[in-house]
């Protein structure tokens, strides 16, 4: 059906979310072989590309990448008209997107000193870390690219004179970019804790959608009371989850602000100016207490905090009789299969943020991008595949070169608007129209997907053309957009520790990785513990608050603020 193959699509555009790093079959890795000018050519024709004549000796660049599923490196259209608009030949080395093999395969290049011109990478996949581009910088096997992109990059230096934050990612302490990050802006992505709700039993029930804790909690006891999918059975699940948890901070602001910045600094925010930590504050406690109480009552799954997304998945897509009620998650496709047939994934909508018993009504927010660095050229690369590199990596900063390389070539894959073609944002000019490929057809192997995803901004990602139904399958990302609408503004922005532009001093690396790994779990154990009542937060609280400190959190706070004082971001 042509719905597995809108499936792949949104898979390519979701990966970027953190929802999950795919991990797939090892594929063939690309053949070292040389592309001739004439064999680029002739595919340059075949696609619609420019067909600018290479001059003299194409330029060899080896590079290091991750290769999906769906492309083949040295045999990819895109890559090919790379080559021959960029007069390049390139030499591959792969790896799949399976991150922890790709990261050891890129450390082991790096350890042996048989390093590639150039590390093209996926972030979600692996990356430089900050600590490691100031390690291998300092070492001269990486090199700084300022001089490089103001000379041959104008559409990078717009990106990072634009955008604070895409150029505090990029910029090391000592003023020199040491490599690219991606900036990959999935607007619905930067507020995954959302809460999604079966309407169709809101509605039979005569209830509508909640707007405070208290009103949460009364709904749900409905959904557990009142057999809203009429089967005359106690079947109903009220709420659900998965393990990557997004229940905890959907609910925890509306007592205090909690960021949950995805994987990196969870636990900090700033207060004050200063950094600090939310999860041995009051506020976190009568979070945690709320939370126990929709527990106690038999309203959250007990398998919401340590169930897989597909153990979830089981539950939204019970045979014969929906039983969900509700669940936190980024998006609900998490929960249950788009074009189910009776109907039920068009029975969820998101509840927008709670307001708690102080009034607040927060949301976290997720950084768009991750820290470091996707795009690294090395000291073995020549003058020439320098300034090539630079000049390519700058095509793909184009709204043309983007489009090309995340979503294919030729019309087959994407094309321009029509008439009629409506942008997934209101009010903006729609730039381009994905489709669908066949249920059955092979991949065309005419885009790098998520290899080319270093510009995708705001801007770019609301004039994707998208269906106006937003039930239909292919309406589903306009249905994110609508919903993300309900939570967007609602972050306290002046809480939210920037980490994407702190640099922490590659010293100190290994002891921060620690404190932090530590401390994030020690919080995540005792907040399900007190949730679960295994521990109880009248008489274990202050005990709780004391393992903090005897695990370092002075001294993990005390590393964050100095690097955080060196920053742009201090005030």
């Amino acid at each position: 059906m042509a719905l597995t193959a809108l499936l792949i699509l949104l898979t390519t555009l979701l990966a970027a979310c953190g929802d999950s790093t795919p991990t797939v079959a090892p594929t063939a890795t690309a053949t070292n072989a040389a592309t001739t000018t004439t064999a680029a050519a002739t595919t340059a024709a075949a696609t619609g590309a420019a067909t600018t004549a290479a001059t003299g000796p194409a330029v060899k660049m080896t590079v290091f990448a991750p290769q999906g599923p769906d492309y083949d490196l040295a045999n990819n259209a895109f890559m090919k008209l790379l080559e021959q608009k960029f007069n390049i030949q390139f030499t591959w080395q792969t790896t799949t997107w399976d991150g922890a093999p790709a990261k050891e395969k890129r450390q082991i290049s790096l350890a042996s000193g048989d390093f590639p011109d150039l590390y093209w990478l996926i972030p979600w996949v692996d990356r430089f870390t900050q600590a490691e581009l100031l390690k291998y910088s300092q070492q001269g096997v990486i090199i700084p690219l300022n001089d490089l992109i103001k000379q041959y990059g104008p559409n990078i230096q717009k990106a990072l004179d634009s955008n604070p934050d895409y150029k505090a990612m990029a910029t090391a302490p000592d003023g020199k970019i040491y490599g690219l990050p991606q900036w990959v802006d999935c607007y619905h992505c930067s507020y995954a804790d959302k809460l999604w709700m079966n309407s169709d039993w809101l509605k039979k029930l005569n209830l509508k959608q909640p707007t405070t804790t208290d009103e949460m909690k009364a709904v749900l006891t409905a959904f557990k009371t009142k057999d809203p999918n009429g089967n005359g059975k106690a079947d109903e699940v009220p709420l659900s989850a998965d393990v990557r948890d997004q229940l905890i901070p959907y609910f925890m602001n509306a007592f205090i602000y909690d960021p949950h910045t995805g994987d990196n600094y969870s636990t900090l925010v700033l207060n004050g100016g200063k950094v600090d930590i939310q999860v041995n504050k009051d506020g976190w406690k009568q979070g945690l207490a709320y939370i126990k109480s929709l527990y106690d009552a038999g309203l959250i799954d007990k398998g919401a905090f340590t169930q897989n997304p597909d153990a979830l998945k089981q539950i939204g897509d019970n045979a014969g009789t929906v039983i969900l009620g509700s669940a936190t998650v980024l998006h609900p496709a998490i929960f249950f299969t788009l074009g189910s047939p009776d109907g039920r994934d068009k029975q969820y909508d998101a509840v927008p943020p709670l307001k708690g018993p102080g009034g607040q009504a927060y949301t976290g927010y997720n950084f768009p991008s991750l820290s470091g660095a996707s795009f690294v050229l090395t000291s073995k690369a020549s003058k020439d595949a320098q300034i090539a590199a630079i000049k390519m990596l700058d095509y793909i900063f184009t709204d043309e070169g983007q489009i090309k390389g995340t979503f294919g070539t030729d019309e087959r894959t994407v094309v321009k608007p029509g008439p009629n073609d409506v942008a997934i944002a209101k009010g903006v000019t729609p730039l381009y129209k994905t489709i669908t490929r066949p249920a059955g057809v092979a991949p065309y192997n005419t885009d790098i997907s998520a290899l080319a995803q270093f510009n995708n901004t705001r801007a770019f990602r609301d004039a994707w053309v998208q269906t106006t139904d937003i039930y239909a399958p292919d309406g589903y990302e306009r249905r994110l957009q609508e919903a993300t609408d309900l939570y967007a503004g609602k972050e306290d922005k002046s809480k939210i520790f920037p980490f994407w532009g702190v640099w922490i001093d590659p010293s100190l690396g290994s002891e921060v990785a620690t404190l932090q790994t530590n401390i994030d779990s020690y919080v995540s154990q005792n907040s399900l513990q007190f949730i679960t009542g295994s521990k109880s937060l009248d008489k274990d609280w202050d005990s709780y608050v004391k393992g903090l400190d005897a695990l370092g959190l002075p001294r993990y706070l005390q590393i964050n603020q100095e690097a955080y004082d060196k920053s742009t971001y201090k005030k």
